[in-house]
């Protein structure tokens, strides 16, 4: 870690980030992809197309094509959804990162900086339904970076930027595909507090949970 800083968010910085959080996230795709075909109603549309169509068709090769497309078009949709929520958090905050996180005193965005090189990014804002926390978001690290101790070290960030502004917790929210994210959030002693589909159509179809996660801050 001697050749780690974690510092303050700078506009030279911006593509970077961008580009972490970008790659971050469509690494879940593969495991996305996974959960999807792991669902009770993926399953059995599968199986219901292959029985019908090799009743009708008295041949696995045409069930076999359908399915093999079939798969391939979840995979695609999968990918679809991946990219639109990155769009989303784009316009929503990482393309004005300033405005969203350096203007109030009780937020503020993070990088980890190697040998010059931007290798991870964290950020935290007051909790939209939680008055008394910090939120973390946009936690990345570049996968050529892990295993540093980066991550643990962004986490910290957070939690003594929560501490000193005299909220009592930060809160996160992960996916359930999310997996080595949970491990590095329990590890660093927070709390699962909740579990929840999240909103859209498409995710309550496929059970795509998200969870809260709480680190409850002890102050002086």
């Amino acid at each position: 870690m001697d050749s780690i800083q974690i510092r303050k968010y700078r506009d030279e910085d911006a593509a970077a980030v961008k580009e972490i959080f970008t790659m971050g996230m469509s690494e879940h795709v593969p495991s996305s992809f996974v959960h999807l075909l792991k669902q009770p109603l993926t399953q059995m549309l599968l199986m219901c197309l292959f029985c019908g169509l090799i009743t009708s068709s008295k041949s696995f090769l045409l069930p076999i094509l359908a399915v093999t497309l079939l798969l391939a078009a979840a995979r695609q949709f999968v990918v679809y959804m991946f990219n639109r929520y990155i769009d989303t958090s784009l316009r929503k905050d990482l393309n004005q990162i300033g405005e969203t996180y350096l203007k109030g005193k009780d937020s503020c965005f993070w990088v980890a900086e190697c040998d010059g090189c931007v290798v991870g990014s964290v950020a935290c804002l007051p909790a939209e339904q939680a008055s008394e926390c910090l939120e973390l978001k946009r936690m990345s690290v570049r996968r050529s970076h892990r295993g540093m101790g980066i991550a643990k070290a962004l986490c910290r960030t957070v939690a003594d930027f929560t501490r000193d502004r005299g909220y009592a917790a930060v809160v996160l929210y992960t996916s359930v595909v999310q997996t080595d994210a949970q491990k590095l959030y329990e590890h660093m002693g927070y709390q699962k507090t909740r579990e929840f589909v999240a909103p859209e159509l498409a995710a309550k179809i496929l059970n795509f949970t998200l969870f809260e996660y709480r680190l409850d801050l002890h102050r002086d």
